[in-house]
């Protein structure tokens, strides 16, 4: 059986310039480069969670490690039991420093987590110079 010219023709692949063929670099599209790159560089969340129950830290070390800061309200789980609290904050602290993140008390009711690469702001208190300083003697 003989194909007819137009078949063929048409089943043939067109030959493409350099110019058209298809970017694979991302050069072609110069305007759209920076918009490309943003989106593969990950991106932090600030992000406010409870803190219920001592099952909930996983979620938040998953948080801290996918590099999102949280600010965790301690409250829901100091109703129920201070020693629990107390557990899961030495656990929090001692997962941030092991990943050489940070964690800081804000207050009485919540702590801020942050990843790594990302330093709490301490301020420094220095002495009032009116109140005499304590002394080794």
């Amino acid at each position: 059986m003989e194909e007819s010219p137009s078949t063929t023709a048409s089943n043939m692949a067109t030959p493409r310039s350099p110019s058209e063929s298809t970017p694979s670099s991302g050069s072609e599209n110069k305007d759209n480069s920076p918009i490309e790159k943003q989106e593969s560089v990950a991106k932090t969340y600030l992000k406010a969670m409870p803190l219920r129950d001592l099952a909930d830290l996983g979620s938040i070390k998953s948080e801290v490690k996918n590099g999102n800061i949280l600010i965790i309200k301690i409250t829901p789980l100091a109703n129920k039991s201070i020693q629990d609290v107390s557990k899961a904050v030495d656990e929090l602290y001692q997962f941030a420093e092991s990943i050489g993140g940070d964690i800081a008390r804000l207050g009485e009711e919540r702590i801020v987590i942050c990843p790594p690469k990302i330093k709490i702001w301490r301020e420094k208190t220095q002495p009032v110079p009116n109140e005499p300083l304590p002394t080794a003697a």
